[in-house]
């Protein structure tokens, strides 16, 4: 049988002397031909010489809550999801203008904060929390935004995001981004959201859905920014999309409410200059 087998001559000397069937040999030369270093790294019958190993940790009492909450919240409330492409030109030339200036370096999930908070006050039917047998409208937008920490996520609160500028805004997010990165985040801090923003644009998602931050009854999920073609004028031209996806409780929100938010949204983040007007 090994005579009906490609291998180097050196390759069959080596074989014959270990008792190594050339039959059973993955070749790694031209045309599968079996060559010496096939023979030396041949492993009888396909065995290969290594152990599972693996590492186990206990979950720290964030992991816990973090399971807790979120177990209670994907299993008691009837999540319901809205999804919408939204062209990033404008916000994008509009930031460019910001960062050019000598104010606050503001980001792009800044915007999306900035543009929330706008969209909620018009819509009050998405900013409600939902109490078990009562829902409660919120006159007050605070906007909960969610950062990762060393073993797990927190969720700081911009209150009152309504009443910030664009700058204001981007300040405190910055500053809550420090005290998270130095583990300096309070209870005090993620406490009384009244919708939640969770954007992992800057890890290079496109779109994904998020769980509801209960009592909160929505939260949206911002995707990154892609260049994309798109249409305009009746002809295709690079564009730059970004998608983001709203996840609602049904029990609180119906799914008219939440586009017409999301119509808002658009319209904000689209027109930024509406930042500023509405």
């Amino acid at each position: 049988m090994n005579d009906k087998v490609v291998a180097s001559p050196l390759a069959r000397k080596l074989a014959q002397e270990k008792n190594i069937p050339l039959s059973q040999v993955p070749g790694s030369g031209d045309g599968g031909r079996i060559v010496k270093r096939d023979i030396e790294n041949f492993i009888p019958g396909g065995v290969v010489n290594a152990r599972e190993s693996f590492t186990e940790v206990g979950l720290n009492s964030m992991r816990k809550v973090i399971g807790q909450r979120l177990s209670e919240s994907k299993f008691s409330a009837p999540h319901f999801y809205l999804t919408l492409d939204i062209d990033m030109d404008n916000a994008i030339a509009a930031r460019k203008s910001i960062l050019e200036g000598k104010g606050t370096k503001v980001s792009f999930n800044d915007m999306v904060v900035k543009a929330t908070a706008k969209a909620l006050k018009k819509h009050p039917g998405v900013n409600c929390s939902f109490l078990g047998d009562r829902v409660r409208y919120n006159d007050h937008v605070n906007i909960g935004v969610a950062m990762a920490v060393e073993n797990g996520l927190l969720v700081p609160v911009v209150r009152f995001a309504d009443q910030l500028t664009l700058q204001e805004i981007s300040s405190q997010v910055k500053d809550y981004s420090i005290k998270a990165k130095e583990n300096k985040l309070t209870p005090d801090d993620w406490a009384g959201s009244t919708f939640t923003v969770s954007n992992l644009g800057m890890f290079g998602i496109e779109q994904f859905t998020s769980i509801i931050n209960a009592p909160d009854g929505a939260i949206m999920a911002v995707g990154g920014i892609k260049q994309v073609p798109v249409v305009k004028n009746n002809e295709i031209v690079p564009g730059n999309v970004m998608k983001v996806t709203l996840s609602c409780d049904h029990r609180a929100i119906d799914g008219a409410i939440g586009a017409a938010f999301l119509q808002t949204f658009k319209l904000i983040l689209e027109n930024p200059v509406l930042m500023y007007e509405l």
